[in-house]
C-alpha cells in the first residue's frame, strides 16, 4: 500500500470515529456556552457553601466537557475538565446550581429536603458510552430497559477524550457509592465504557471497597468491548492525528495498552459479550482487515470467563441502538 493511499484510509477512519460524536450526536451537543461559564467564574459567591446566582437553563447534560460524580433522584453533579468548576443538573438537564463541588452538594441537599418521596430503588442498571460519544448515545438503550422493567437506569456521562481511563473509573466509583447502600448494580457498556468498568473493578480490589460495591454487582453486558486493546488505535496513533482527536484514553487503548491492561480486572460476576462483525455483509475496514465492526476486531472483544458470546452484523457505532442487540441485553439482565 503506498503512502498516499494509507493517509487516505487514515483520514476516512478518523473521520468515522469523530463522526460518532459530531454527526450521530449532532443534535445532542451541549448547549452550554463555555465563555459564559468561564466569565461566571470571575464572580464571587456570597459564601463558601452558597452557590453563585444561577439562571436555570436547558443543557444536553454534558458531552466531551463534563463528567458525572453523583446521581441522586434524577439530579446529577458534574465537573468540567477544562474550567474545573461544577454544576448541578436536574432530571430534565436544566442547570440548577454551579460553582464548587461543595456548593452544588449543598444546593442538592436543599432540593432533596423538599422532596416528599424518599423511597430508594433496589436495582440499578448503569449505562456507559464509548470513546468520543456522549451519554445521549445510550438513550435508546435506556428507554428499552425501562420498558422491560430492568430496574432504575442511569446514564453515566464522562469526558471520554479527556483525562485517563483511571480518572473516569474514579468518577464512576463516586457515582456508584452515592447509590443506596444495599442496591444491586448491573452494567451495560459500549466500547471503551467496558474498559472503564474493568478499571473500576481492579481499583476496588486493590485499593479497598468501603461501600461493598463488588459484592453488589449483578451482571454486565459488553457491547463491542476492546478487551484486548484496539489495533485501530495502535495503527492510527503514528499519524499523531488520532491522539489529538481521541486524547489520552484513545492512546491508552492503542500504543499504551500494555501500561493499562495490568490495571484492568475480569468481572467476577456474570457477563456477556456482544460483538459486531460486518464481514458477514462483506464490509471490512481496510486498516483492520480481520472480521470487525469497523472499529473493534471480533477477536479483540474476547475475554475469559464470559457467560455468553454473540456476534451480530452491526456497525460498532450503532450496537447499542440495534433492536436485536437491545433484546439480547434485556434477556441477559432479566435472567440474572
Amino acid at each position: 500500500m503506498n503512502y498516499s493511499v494509507f493517509l487516505l484510509l487514515v483520514g476516512l477512519v478518523v473521520a468515522h470515529l469523530a463522526s460518532q460524536n459530531q454527526v450521530v450526536d449532532a443534535q445532542e451537543s451541549d448547549q452550554d456556552s463555555l465563555l459564559e461559564e468561564v466569565n461566571s467564574l470571575n464572580k464571587k459567591s456570597p459564601t463558601e457553601s452558597t452557590a453563585p446566582f444561577n439562571v436555570p437553563f436547558k443543557t444536553y447534560g454534558g458531552t466531551q466537557f463534563w463528567t458525572d460524580h453523583q446521581h441522586s433522584h434524577g439530579y446529577r453533579i458534574q465537573s468540567n475538565w477544562m474550567t474545573n468548576h461544577w454544576r448541578l443538573l436536574d432530571a430534565a438537564d436544566v442547570r440548577r446550581a454551579w460553582g464548587t463541588r461543595k456548593q452544588c452538594e449543598v444546593a442538592l441537599d436543599d432540593l432533596l429536603s423538599k422532596k416528599k418521596d424518599a423511597s430508594t430503588d433496589q436495582e440499578y442498571v448503569v449505562l456507559l458510552h464509548g470513546l468520543m460519544r456522549s451519554h445521549q448515545s445510550m438513550r435508546s438503550m435506556e428507554k428499552t430497559l425501562q420498558m422491560a422493567d430492568c430496574g432504575t437506569v442511569l446514564r453515566f456521562s464522562y469526558a471520554s477524550t479527556r483525562n485517563t481511563i483511571g480518572d473516569h473509573a474514579a468518577a464512576l466509583q463516586e457515582v456508584l457509592s452515592g447509590l443506596p447502600k444495599d442496591a444491586k448494580i448491573s452494567f451495560v457498556a459500549h466500547s471503551m465504557g467496558n474498559i472503564v468498568v474493568r478499571h473500576l473493578l481492579a481499583d476496588l480490589k486493590e485499593q479497598g471497597d468501603p461501600d461493598g460495591l463488588l459484592q453488589r454487582c449483578g451482571c454486565m453486558v459488553m457491547l463491542g468491548p476492546p478487551n484486548q486493546g484496539a489495533a485501530i488505535a495502535r495503527r492510527l496513533s503514528y499519524t499523531k492525528v488520532f491522539g489529538l482527536v481521541a486524547g489520552k484514553t484513545g492512546l491508552q487503548l492503542g500504543p499504551n495498552w500494555q501500561q493499562l491492561v495490568g490495571n484492568l480486572a475480569i468481572p467476577e460476576f456474570p457477563f456477556s459479550i456482544i460483538a459486531g462483525d460486518l464481514s458477514q455483509k462483506n464490509v471490512r475496514n481496510p486498516i483492520l482487515g480481520e472480521a470487525s465492526d469497523f472499529v473493534v476486531q471480533v477477536e479483540e472483544t474476547q475475554l475469559e470467563g464470559r457467560e455468553s458470546f454473540t456476534i451480530v452484523p452491526v456497525l460498532h457505532s450503532t450496537l447499542m441502538k440495534n433492536p436485536e442487540v437491545q433484546q439480547l441485553v434485556v434477556d441477559f439482565l432479566q435472567s440474572h
